[in-house]
């Protein structure tokens, strides 16, 4: 029986979908592109008891746009405390909730890994309709091996600490994955451009919206370009190449340059950078830069 078959079968009417089936539903919504959205995602947001939303405006304007009625709870990083014990009552009663982040695939630097922890415990079933994420798009854009990555979210606001988160990653031999904000990128780059050295890198920006930018060149390039674009807008995603196996790392190199670092900084801060800088462990460098200190040859 085809679909006007179907059709006539009960009056004229389409056929009704099948209720969702009970549990937490995890629903990737676009990151810019209003039709990147999968017939899935609308199934799901269209037939939830509860929709738990990032932001309830933000999520009006993708529910006023395709028909989605269901009621809404605000659910982030503010209100999770308060939130989570109704979305949790309203998963043992039986019901349907899906969660959704303000853009892409919630979890991936957004809120919700508390409800999902929360709801396995509990029992209840967890599912996920899958989409749109800003860290394969830009990953694939890149020109970068994708074999390997590992994604490392935002970068620390704070420049001691996002050094030392760098180099915390730096001797990682794969692909690397920031997010990064518009006003932080120029200090950002600078940074990665001085630990990592001239690595080759890209820079996305406003993935899949009018006006969609990947910049790629070597991390010196890219932070000289954008130290004269402090201006720069819209959501920021930076992919570095992996470290190469021919980086200077002699041990008078790194000698040295453990004893210039420990004339600025601590020693642990020291070892971090020097440790991004050449690629290797932190652990080793740190070891040896307490040697230094100690006045060892």
């Amino acid at each position: 029986m085809d679909l006007d078959e179907r059709s006539q079968a009960t009056g004229g009417e389409p056929p009704r979908k099948p209720p969702l089936t009970p549990g937490l539903h995890i629903v990737a919504t676009p990151i810019g592109n209003m039709r990147d959205i999968t017939l899935r995602a609308l199934d799901v947001l269209q037939a939830a008891d509860l929709i738990a939303c990032e932001d309830t405006r933000v999520f009006a304007k993708l529910a006023t746009h395709y028909g989605i009625a269901g009621p809404t709870v605000s659910y982030s990083d503010a209100t999770q405390e308060k939130s989570e014990p109704r979305l949790m009552r309203a998963l043992a009663a039986g019901k349907s909730v899906a969660l959704v982040s303000d853009a892409g695939m919630p979890l991936i630097s957004d809120p919700g890994y508390r409800l999902v922890r929360a709801a396995v415990e509990a029992g209840h079933p967890v599912t996920v309709a899958p989409g749109p994420s800003a860290v394969p798009m830009a990953l694939a854009l890149s020109g970068l091996p994708t074999d390997r990555f590992f994604f490392a979210g935002f970068l620390p606001a704070k420049g001691t600490e996002r050094r030392r988160a760098i180099g915390e990653v730096a001797a990682i031999p794969s692909t690397l994955v920031f997010f990064e904000a518009p006003h932080r990128l120029p200090e950002s780059l600078a940074d990665l451009h001085e630990l990592l050295g001239d690595r080759p890198a890209a820079v996305a920006r406003e993935l899949t919206k009018l006006f969609e930018e990947v910049r790629r060149g070597s991390l010196g390039k890219l932070a000289a370009h954008y130290a004269g674009h402090s201006d720069v807008r819209g959501e920021i995603v930076i992919v570095i190449g992996a470290p190469s196996a021919d980086t200077e790392r002699s041990a008078g190199t790194v000698d040295e340059a453990l004893r210039e670092a420990m004339a600025a900084a601590s020693v642990k801060d020291a070892a971090a950078e020097v440790a991004a800088r050449y690629g290797l462990k932190r652990r080793d460098v740190y070891a040896r830069a307490l040697e230094l200190k100690r006045g060892a040859p």
